[in-house]
């Protein structure tokens, strides 16, 4: 499909030293674009890979427009960051390259924020999600730890760390602009300021299948993201609520579907 009509929707894909992964995931994501039919794109931001993994993103063609961008500084935080305030679309979002969520859920998604609502993330711990989880039970009870300590941060989502989120794009914009999180433990801080911001936050069941590669690890980064959620805390205390988010011009009246 040709995109003649302004780009609807972004979706950002960070990318560190994804090259096994990366073409399955691009394939997915834009094939699913494709089959919603509408205007899409997809921008993938190298974290400074040492793989093929910027030139696999730079060099590919199918369907839907995805392009590169390069964020020297490390972190899938900062990598995040970077390509939301790069994006312009009215409806923007980022997803792991893995695509470990079920991109059905992208139907959804784009009705929800249709309909109004300012941020939708997949839950993995929603009532109605189907979840084939293959990490360690390490990594398990690490994440249901992690969450119970952030829930308050986060409006009370269940599941902060699932790498499916969806925003109104001003918000999102507004939002990682005001990021300073580097680190795994970003997705907090965003919606935190997401929260400032007065927006509401949808959490949607998805189906997930953990893939391997992942490159977390519970006992190489689990200080650093406590580390992020006190310096986090200590913000929050300090600064002051944004003025209500309400839609901005290039959203209002936007319809996807």
């Amino acid at each position: 499909m040709t995109h003649r009509l302004p780009v609807l929707l972004e979706i950002v894909v960070p990318a560190y030293n994804e090259a096994e992964r990366l073409p399955r995931g691009l394939a997915l994501l834009c094939g699913k674009l494709q089959e919603l039919d509408i205007a899409a794109s997809v921008l993938v931001v190298d974290n400074g890979s040492t793989d093929t993994t910027a030139d696999i993103a730079a060099r590919w063609r199918g369907p839907v427009p995805v392009r590169l961008l390069s964020c020297a500084q490390r972190g899938k935080g900062a990598a995040v960051r970077a390509g939301l305030l790069a994006t312009t679309a009215p409806y923007v979002g980022f997803c792991d390259a893995d695509m470990a969520t079920d991109l059905d859920a992208l139907d959804h998604v784009l009705e929800l924020l249709g309909a109004g609502l300012h941020v939708v993330v997949g839950s993995r711990r929603h009532t109605d999600s189907v979840v084939t989880a293959s990490g360690s039970p390490l990594r398990r009870m690490g994440a249901i730890a992690f969450n119970a300590l952030t829930r308050d941060m986060a409006g009370g989502i269940a599941d902060t760390q699932c790498g499916f989120k969806f925003f109104a794009g001003p918000l999102a914009r507004a939002a990682a602009a005001d990021l300073r999180t580097t680190g795994f433990a970003f997705d907090v801080e965003l919606l935190m300021h997401c929260l400032r911001h007065g927006a509401q936050i949808h959490d949607l069941p998805v189906n997930w299948v953990d893939v391997a590669g992942s490159t977390f690890s519970v006992r190489r980064h689990s200080f650093d993201c406590l580390r992020e959620l006190l310096r986090m805390r200590m913000v929050a205390a300090a600064l002051p609520p944004r003025a209500a988010f309400t839609p901005y011009p290039e959203t209002q009246g936007t319809r996807a579907g």
